[in-house]
């Protein structure tokens, strides 16, 4: 997995964060499985659940 962080404004005269995680997963994972499979692991991720809503999260599967 890879993670891009990115800082720009927020609309509000501050900035945030926004962040694209690219996970690589087998040929054979490269479907609506493995989409989901990532999309589930993010949502009982500790690190996702202490920043959900802070964060502007973007999962990509490659």
């Amino acid at each position: 997995m890879t993670a891009e962080v990115s800082l720009g404004a927020n609309g509000d005269g501050g900035y945030g964060l926004a962040v694209v995680l690219r996970v690589e997963l087998p040929d054979a994972l490269q479907n609506e499985t493995g989409h989901g499979l990532v999309e589930r692991a993010h949502q009982v991720c500790p690190y996702s659940n202490a920043t959900r809503g802070n964060i502007d999260v973007e999962l990509v599967v490659e």
